[in-house]
């Protein structure tokens, strides 16, 4: 509709302009300063409002439900965040043993988050607090469990 609009002004300026009148050579001039203007504020609208729109729907990633902090034994916790690109991505950092913390990519797969760190491929996955193997964390019903011996709780 608008370069419809345009257009037609267009065209009434450059008609004006093939006749021998000055003054409608100066509005013609006018005119079509102003039809440039309405251009440029529609384009730059236009420009302005298609960095504003979300190109199709954000999908969640499957282990959302897991960002947040939980926490083993000793001073141990896991951190998982979701990572800046979103979808299947997400950050772990951890302190994974007395000696040891990282920051880790990790990946959504069937079976939980996978991820590497220097003592190996690890897939993080759910289960209660006897499948994590450690007695201070049986009674928890709401864990994920990196291997045995190694798992993190909410309460």
């Amino acid at each position: 509709m608008r370069t419809r609009t345009l257009a037609l002004m267009l065209a009434g300026t450059v008609s004006a302009c093939s006749s021998n009148d000055p003054t409608g050579i100066r509005n013609a001039a006018n005119d079509t300063g102003n039809a440039i203007g309405q251009a440029a504020g529609v384009m730059g609208n236009a420009i302005h409002d298609a960095g504003n729109t979300i190109v199709g729907p954000v999908v969640p990633g499957p282990y959302d439900k897991w960002v947040g902090r939980w926490l083993g034994v000793e001073g141990m916790y896991l951190d998982i965040e979701k990572a800046p690109e979103g979808g299947d991505l997400y950050t772990l950092k951890m302190q994974y043993d007395l000696d040891h913390h990282g920051t880790f990519e990790g990946r959504a797969t069937p079976q939980g988050i996978a991820f590497t760190r220097p003592d190996g491929r690890h897939v993080l996955r759910p289960g209660d607090g006897k499948a994590t193997g450690l007695k201070y964390l049986a009674d928890k019903q709401d864990c994920l469990i990196v291997q045995s011996g190694e798992g993190y709780c909410r309460d």
